[in-house]
């Protein structure tokens, strides 16, 4: 296998980590915990999952875009560097709020504050590894963080309170956080430029744009469910959950590809050569989300209710629909990643309209065909991003061209 490929497959797994990471630390808290514990540890974590994407939205994926090889240790001393201040001053207003807080909800916010720091450098390593083109160092770090979070979960007693989980949860992210920052030291060390944090707090800041699209982005997603939750049955809301909860391995691939694509999609020759590779990958995605949707809807009941239980009935009749919904997500994935490599300022509009735009295609599905309308209008909501996205793309302009262009506005000046 080529070293791209070796590190297409470690990025994979890497983000599998991660992902595997988040979910067992819930069922293990939920395991552990009473239901009012539990309740407070998702509040926390909730917020710590925010918090997590803000930070990849303003400095993950700025750095993961950055072409030059001389700047590349620099940025990623500076993305640490403001990742650890930020994470500081969020991490001592939420001590603050703990201490104001009553109750066991006060303590654990307090231990989130005191352990945030931790966790989101350890997570930001990831992203300079990407930018480095070395996810197999990633993957070695996240791999001995879900050892350890997962070991010291499993050491804590039943009935644990939130903020004692809390607590072990962020500290077991040190091993991971050291052995990150001992894989990262030979890339750093002693390259040429200085570590500035003024870029991220200058106005115009690429990170500014990225954040919006975060909010909008899971802000849509959260006010569709309300929304849904408004008008139709606790079942039906279920239904719609649990086939997508289904498709989480796609999210995997899906989360991947935004996070550690740019960088291996940037090394292809021009405007021709990006978009030849993202569509293939756009293509490879497609069809393996066509296929797992056929694979599941292909599943024997009994099957079926081992994984959502009495909720399975109701979810397979949407699958056909969430199937077809992961195929063009695969499209509009790698759409939206072509126009991060070669146009970044591009993907906001793009992320605006079409959010807001499936939440009305779902709210009008269910008004006029009931849930499997709801499932079919975000279908059709994803479809429409991704068929907007390559229409971008088309249009943009070729660096030639864009570059003559420019030249011959000069002359003419």
């Amino acid at each position: 296998m080529s070293r791209r490929g070796l590190a297409a497959v470690a990025s994979v797994l890497d983000q599998a980590a991660s992902s595997a990471t988040n979910i067992l630390v819930l069922v293990l808290a939920a395991r552990l915990s009473s239901a009012a514990g539990f309740a407070d540890f998702s509040m926390v974590y909730v917020t710590f999952t925010v918090l997590l994407g803000l930070n990849m939205a303003y400095v993950g994926q700025t750095l993961v875009l950055e072409k030059d090889p001389d700047r590349l240790a620099a940025a990623c001393r500076s993305g640490l560097a403001f990742t650890g201040a930020a994470s500081a001053a969020v991490g001592a207003v939420l001590a603050l709020l703990g201490l104001l807080l009553p109750g066991t909800t006060g303590w654990a916010f307090l231990a989130l504050g005191l352990v945030l720091p931790l966790v989101l450098l350890q997570d930001g390593l990831r992203y300079c590894f990407s930018a480095l083109r070395a996810p197999e160092r990633a993957l070695a770090a996240d791999a001995l963080r879900l050892a350890c979070v997962v070991s010291a979960l499993l050491l804590q007693p039943e009935g644990a309170s939130a903020g004692r989980l809390v607590l072990v949860w962020g500290v077991s992210a040190l091993p991971a956080l050291a052995l990150g920052l001992w894989l990262l030291r030979p890339s750093v060390r002693g390259a040429a430029g200085a570590t500035d944090l003024r870029p991220y707090l200058r106005r115009g800041y690429l990170g500014q744009r990225f954040v919006v699209e975060f909010a909008v982005g899971n802000g849509s997603s959260q006010l569709a469910v309300l929304g849904l939750g408004v008008f139709a049955t606790p079942l039906a809301v279920g239904a719609l959950r649990g086939a997508t909860t289904l498709f989480g391995p796609l999210n995997v691939l899906f989360n991947s590809a935004n996070s550690f694509g740019p960088p291996v999609v940037g090394r292809a020759s021009g405007k021709r050569g990006v978009v030849r590779l993202t569509a293939l990958m756009g293509g490879a995605l497609a069809v393996t989300g066509a296929a797992w949707g056929a694979v599941l809807y292909a599943l024997p009941e009994r099957a079926g209710r081992a994984l959502l239980g009495d909720t399975w009935q109701a979810a397979a009749a949407l699958l056909p629909a969430t199937g077809a919904q992961y195929a063009v997500m695969g499209l509009g994935t790698c759409a939206l990643l072509t126009l991060r490599v070669l146009n970044p300022k591009a993907t906001l509009s793009l992320q605006v309209v079409f959010s807001l735009l499936s939440v009305g295609l779902l709210l009008g599905g269910y008004a006029v065909w009931g849930v499997a309308g709801a499932a079919w209008g975000l279908a059709l909501g994803s479809a429409s991003k991704a068929a907007a996205g390559w229409l971008r793309v088309a249009r943009l302009p070729a660096p030639e061209a864009a570059a003559a262009t420019t030249a011959d506005g000069v002359r003419a000046a």
